[in-house]
């Protein structure tokens, strides 16, 4: 327990340049503190005591505003970075030196049983309102950009966008030409637009209907 307790707070200071000392985040970082306390309600999860596990999670998530189920399996030096709106189910898996953003959902897409969550890689990033939900991997060294939406398998060394999550990025090469997570697609404006491409087609149909028309002495006829 000691060399996790070590090897978080120093993934404090690998991945935040806001942290100054070790007295500042040991007292003020709640995605710290948020691990912390899922280390101990896990432990007595695995000792089947469901009950107190999940008091203590709860206690953890009004304290810090992070959902973790106590039944996750996480790896280590977690960095959760400022962490509110943070939820991780039951049947997640998260690998070693995975940073998560706030807003972000690791979850289940409904009733099913058995492992239903996510599997998350070793040095993934998941930024700010990223949803990863059902029981699939994200493989290691991926990138889940901010607010996508992630309904499917990602391979390793990947970067993700969109709603739905697509891979616009693989081993080092561009897969599409929308790279910048922060310009995601915005699906009301894409549906106005093919809206508007629409009218103008059957504006141009109008046109050629009415072109006889005004056209002269045949029409008069």
């Amino acid at each position: 327990m000691l060399g996790h307790i070590k090897s978080d707070i120093q993934a404090v200071f690998e991945n935040d340049p806001a942290a100054r000392n070790k007295f500042e985040v040991i007292f003020t970082y709640s995605g710290l503190h948020a691990i912390w306390a899922h280390r101990i309600a896990h432990a007595f999860f695995r000792r089947r005591w469901f009950a107190l596990a999940r008091i203590i999670s709860q206690i953890s998530r009004f304290f810090t505003g992070i959902e973790i189920h106590p039944g996750a399996k996480i790896g280590k030096r977690l960095f959760i970075d400022h962490g509110m709106g943070v939820v991780i189910g039951e049947t997640c898996e998260i690998g070693d030196d995975v940073v998560i953003y706030q807003g972000v959902t690791l979850g289940g897409t409904g009733k099913e049983k058995g492992k239903r969550h996510p599997t998350i890689g070793n040095n993934v990033v998941i930024a700010s309102g990223a949803k990863v939900l059902g029981s699939f991997k994200v493989g290691d060294n991926s990138n889940i950009g901010a607010n996508s939406v992630v309904l499917r398998e990602v391979t390793p060394n990947s970067t993700v966008v969109g709603i739905p999550g697509r891979i616009v990025k693989k081993d080092g090469k561009r897969v599409e030409d929308r790279l910048d997570h922060t310009q995601l697609p915005d699906p009301v404006i894409e549906t106005f637009r093919h809206m508007q491409k629409e009218i103008n087609e059957l504006r141009a149909e109008l046109e050629k209907i009415k072109q006889p028309v005004g056209s002269g002495g045949e029409t008069g006829k």
